[in-house]
């Protein structure tokens, strides 16, 4: 299954990309540069996730445990799910 990458801004610079799984299904998160915004360091992921940072610490740290979960994180993600509420079908 192909992933499909996302378009870059003429601002923009990829910075990195890493390769995972989110609930069994392929993720990739791109983390880019934009100087033309107030927090330029951003990642986006395939599932629709975007975070953005004011320096490059935290960027490529949060987009590793993004796509590789600890066992903690999957806990948080499946409580999370759970407490959802439910809707009616």
């Amino acid at each position: 299954m192909l992933i499909p990458r996302p378009r870059l801004n003429k601002s923009e610079f990829l910075v990195g990309t890493f390769h995972g799984r989110h609930d069994g299904a392929p993720a990739e998160v791109t983390s880019t540069r934009d100087d033309t915004r107030l927090e330029p360091y951003t990642w986006n992921c395939t599932c629709g996730v975007t975070r953005s940072f004011p320096t490059d610490d935290a960027v490529f740290a949060t987009a590793w445990r993004h796509t590789h979960p600890t066992p903690v994180d999957r806990l948080r993600q499946w409580a999370a799910r759970w407490m959802r509420p439910r809707t009616a079908r």
